[in-house]
């Protein structure tokens, strides 16, 4: 269940349910980039906080702790996918 994530509350985790990521382990298996680009494809408008969320219940971190340096990082990720 997503929602015993870090960072992932209710309405993160519908958002990424309706993309298809129902699983800690799909959601570890696709990454943060892909799984925002997954909610976006299901016409869903998420800001970015969803992807610093994701990423930080990926590193298990507060999404307010991720980096500068990883935001542009996954910013330039999230371009290269788009």
């Amino acid at each position: 269940m997503l929602g015993n994530l870090r960072n992932l509350g209710p309405a993160s985790e519908r958002m990424l349910d309706r993309a298809g990521i129902t699983t800690e382990i799909q959601l570890r298996q696709i990454g943060s980039v892909k799984a925002y680009r997954a909610v976006q494809a299901t016409g869903q408008k998420p800001s970015l906080n969803l992807l610093w969320a994701i990423e930080g219940a990926l590193t298990d971190q507060s999404w307010q702790a991720i980096s500068q340096q990883d935001r542009l990082s996954l910013l330039l990720a999230l371009e290269q996918t788009s």
